[in-house]
């Protein structure tokens, strides 16, 4: 059984939900892959338009999920908001060392 991963928080403030398991909207939708070309996210703290593509109701950003987001996307958005300061990624995804992912 997979965990859930805790949501990350960049370092100016933003935050959302990064999943990726069997249970997820995610590629491969496996538990535990060496690499996922796609993940879930899911309430964000703000809107960000590199998510808005996969947004599931674009009337309310904040309070939805956002199926199948390329995980370069992810990086992109991290890297954008000022690099992660806190929480996890699910295994498979780029993590730079100066990032503080919690589960590496």
């Amino acid at each position: 059984m997979s965990k859930l991963c805790r949501r990350v928080i960049c370092c100016d403030g933003f935050g959302m939900s990064v999943q990726a398991n069997a249970g997820s909207y995610c590629s491969p939708r496996i538990n535990f892959a060496d690499r996922y070309v796609s993940v879930e996210v899911g309430y964000p703290s703000a809107k960000e338009e590199l998510l808005m593509p996969y947004c599931e109701d674009p009337k309310d950003p904040t309070d939805t999920v956002y199926p199948y987001v390329p995980s370069t996307t992810i990086y992109l958005v991290i890297a954008k908001h000022g690099g992660m300061s806190q929480g996890e990624l699910p295994l498979g995804i780029p993590c730079p060392e100066e990032w503080n992912c919690e589960n590496r």
